[in-house]
């Protein structure tokens, strides 16, 4: 199977890639190098690997990428509701009218999988604090982010699941943990930063809930679900992470905290995140049999000692973030 990885070069995209390679696929990854191109120099001269400089909003270019290509996982976006907020145009094209035109010029190619990145945003904020979602709730998107990956879930799920293409919407858990492509502009790696370089922390409403999951994890289930009999994952949602794994900011920190030392914690009371929720991730565990590898506890480790070597000098800097 050749494999096109749209957003290869991403935080996510870039770990996929490399999964695909060690089991052998073929792996073709389309990416705009909005970030630059340095979390795929190492493969760049693998055999099965080949890269394409290309952007989902341009018709001719996403029509060359999908030459030859039996899947498509597709990560390329605006990612995050910060970016989306600040960038909402270009949001608007790549999220939406970007994927749209990709996964139509994909069934006309006759490409037989399509997997798409989702998010476990578009929950939004749980009507009962106590519960926990599932994919069958309400969504409750507030966000612009959200609200264009909810919208491209109803298009490939509801719209075209009739299409020759096997569509499969995976709805991301927040993500942490160690990536050629590393960013520290998420919760985990950003507390566990500023943690490390700074010595302290501001937590602003920590009781607010996620659930989090390993870079290398949800790499893994983007895999799982290409290999996973069709009639299992067709026009299929997935929540993608472990029950167990759902913490609110006060719970994160105190993680931070039993791996860095002398960390100084200051709480902010704050009731203006209307994201709130927890999710429950048994239906990808017992349709498809899939389990995580890692926890917070290990993605703070694995953070902690890579700016403990000083490695990387600057771990402020721009290109380490989205926005």
């Amino acid at each position: 199977m050749k494999v096109l990885v749209t957003g290869g070069a991403g935080y996510i995209g870039s770990v996929l890639v490399r999964q695909l390679l060690n089991k052998g696929y073929e792996v073709r990854a389309f990416d705009s190098l909005k970030f630059g191109g340095e979390a795929l120099y190492d493969v760049m001269l693998h055999p099965n690997f080949e890269f394409m400089k290309g952007d989902i909003r341009n018709a001719e270019e996403v029509d060359k990428a999908l030459h030859g290509i039996d899947a498509v996982a597709h990560l390329a976006a605006i990612v995050g509701d910060p970016a989306c907020k600040k960038f909402s145009e270009e949001a608007n094209e790549t999220n939406w009218h970007g994927s749209v035109a990709l996964f139509n010029a994909a069934e006309k190619k006759g490409v037989k999988r399509f997997v798409f990145a989702s998010t476990c945003s578009n929950y939004g904020k749980m009507p009962d604090p106590d519960s926990f979602v599932v994919e069958s709730s309400a969504l409750n998107p507030v966000s612009l982010y959200a609200e264009l990956k909810v919208k491209f879930e109803k298009f490939l799920l509801e719209e075209n699941k009739d299409s020759r293409i096997c569509s499969t919407a995976l709805r991301f858990s927040t993500v942490y943990g160690f990536s050629p492509r590393i960013r520290f502009d998420l919760t985990v790696n950003e507390f566990t930063r500023n943690a490390t370089v700074h010595g302290e922390q501001e937590i602003w409403g920590q009781q607010f809930w996620r659930p989090y999951c390993h870079v290398d994890d949800l790499a893994r289930s983007v895999v799982l679900v290409l290999e996973s009999a069709e009639e299992k994952v067709r026009a299929n949602v997935f929540n993608v992470g472990s029950t167990e794994e759902n913490y609110n900011k006060g719970m994160v920190i105190k993680e931070v905290c039993k791996v860095v030392p002398n960390v100084k914690v200051n709480y902010v009371e704050s009731n203006e995140d209307p994201r709130d929720y927890r999710v429950n991730f048994d239906k990808i565990k017992n349709e498809l049999g899939f389990t995580i590898t890692k926890t917070v506890p290990d993605g703070v480790r694995e953070i902690y000692t890579l700016l403990s070597t000083q490695i990387i000098t600057d771990s402020f800097a721009q290109k380490f973030r989205n926005i």
